[in-house]
């Protein structure tokens, strides 16, 4: 018998025992084995390599109109029983406080395999081999450039094997393997100012799921040396200055952690609902402006796709054993969806985006984001062309800072590199631009997006939510974008 079929036998005889119990209307039990490792290398020598494993099962049962979860290591028959006799017990106390009873939408039954698709599986590749690039990497970083005093590079990976039983008859197994790596460089001039350059991105480089050939495609050593020439450059340029009426294009990295913050985040229903405000707040797109609010302007579309191929937030099914699915949220610039789960659907009569995912097997499940992207526009033009295309404008590279309100609307944004463009043309290189905005005004005055050739899927794998607070990879695909009337500066 495989792994497999050990686990998914000790889960069916969880389930059985709980489908036999009076009040039990839902139920359902998965298991999750995980493991990790990160590297961390800072000029020329190994700074961390760490490494971690977990393995358990994690049951959540619906009761007589309440909740219960309860999780144990292990994955054994004996084990399963355990975490369900106890999720039973909360359920049963829990239905005795509730007022409002929960209901699920329903769903078809799934069987089936999910697995990430990798040429070369980075957890056979040896930590010497990954240290050498990583070595090499800040070493190119610092060749030559005296300013440059520290570089970073950094890798990550993590294999995930999950299976689910639900009392609907769901049978899943899903294995996923995901990762990245990026460079880092910080610059220091003379008059004691300092600079930082970080690419791909600034939070986890390039991350999504794959195997080690992810990180042999990025040419990590001539990422390295342009994150030093322009870290370099940064210290002779001046800042953006303050205006409330610029023209700025953001680059697609920027783009992505714009719609993470002022999109994704609400138009989680949870956070609509109030029953999730935990560390970012709730969220201005209620229920009542669903198909009449304009969110944004025509051209803008964000669709939540968990079919992406590569993307951090692609799966077979969720943790309700919903299969992944495409969902619009805002189409042609109207808010027409939400991010849900079986329980908010329901409630508001819709069926689930298939939304729902825990952080590892000791916690229940959340709504969170799945790939939410900003569609290309299909005849866009291509950066340069949008460039071209621009009179009097910036260009905003590169996330460093921000800050988001508790419903999401009131933004601000600094980043770690800018150009201005005069005439269609980039004419000198700023440093320390921000820029901040109100999220409907800001998608508003969204009049170009550029086209498929520059649209590109971007990871998050660190999108935190929930008490006690849950850490998800999220997926964000885009391209570079342009708006009009924004108040920008420097920080």
């Amino acid at each position: 018998m495989t792994e497999d079929e050990s686990v998914m036998d000790a889960l069916r005889e969880a389930r059985a025992w709980l489908c036999k119990q009076r009040g039990v209307s839902y139920a359902e039990l998965r298991f999750v084995d995980e493991g990790a490792e990160s590297i961390r290398v800072r000029d020329g020598r190994v700074e961390a390599v760490q490494e971690s494993d977990s393995a358990g099962v994690g049951v959540r049962v619906l009761c007589a109109g309440g909740w219960g979860f309860a999780s144990v290591r292990g994955g054994r028959a004996e084990d399963a029983l355990r975490a369900a006799s106890r999720a039973l017990a909360v359920a049963k106390a829990t239905a005795s406080t509730v007022i409002e009873r929960a209901t699920l939408a329903p769903i078809e039954p799934s069987k089936g395999r999910y697995d990430t698709p990798f040429v070369r599986d980075p957890f056979a590749v040896s930590t010497d081999e990954k240290i050498d690039l990583l070595v090499r990497a800040t070493e190119r970083a610092r060749k030559g450039a005296a300013q440059v005093r520290r570089a970073e590079a950094r890798m990550g990976w993590t294999r995930v094997r999950k299976a689910l039983v639900t009392s609907d008859g769901t049978e899943v197994v899903q294995r996923f393997v995901y990762g990245g790596a990026g460079v880092s460089c910080f610059a220091v001039g003379d008059d004691g100012t300092a600079q930082r350059r970080s690419l791909p991105s600034a939070i986890d480089g390039d991350s999504g799921q794959g195997g080690y050939e992810r990180v042999e495609a990025m040419d990590l050593e001539a990422i390295a040396e342009r994150a030093r020439d322009e870290s370099v450059a940064l210290l002779s340029a001046p800042p953006l200055d303050a205006r409330s009426d610029a023209t700025i294009i953001l680059d697609s990295s920027q783009v992505a952690l714009q719609v993470h913050e002022s999109c994704g985040h609400p138009c989680e229903l949870d956070r609509a609902y109030g029953t999730e405000i935990s560390l970012a707040g709730g969220s201005f797109l209620q229920p009542s402006m669903l198909q009449g609010f304009r969110y944004g302007s025509s051209k803008v579309n964000l669709t939540a796709d968990a079919t992406n191929p590569g993307g951090l937030g692609t799966f077979g099914w969720d943790d309700e054993g919903v299969a992944a699915t495409r969902t619009p949220l805002v189409r042609e610039g109207m808010f027409v969806g939400y991010l849900s789960s079986r329980e908010t659907a329901a409630r508001l009569g819709v069926t689930s985006s298939g939304s729902m995912r825990a952080d590892g097997f000791s916690r229940a499940p959340l709504i969170r984001m799945v790939n939410v992207n900003l569609e290309a526009d299909p005849r866009g033009p291509t950066l340069e062309e949008l460039i071209a295309d621009t009179d009097d404008g910036i260009y905003i590279e590169t996330n460093k800072s921000w800050s988001i309100d508790d419903l999401r609307l009131n933004f601000q944004f600094g980043c770690e590199i800018a150009w201005e463009i005069k005439k269609g043309k980039r004419v000198r290189m700023l440093r320390d631009p921000m820029y901040t905005g109100v999220t409907p005004k800001f998608w508003q005055g969204c009049d170009a997006i550029c086209g498929p050739s520059d649209w590109r899927l971007w990871g998050v794998t660190n999108c935190g939510k929930g008490e006690p607070m849950q850490l998800m990879q999220v997926g964000h695909g885009a391209a570079p974008a342009r708006f009009r009337n924004v108040e920008v500066g420097h920080g």
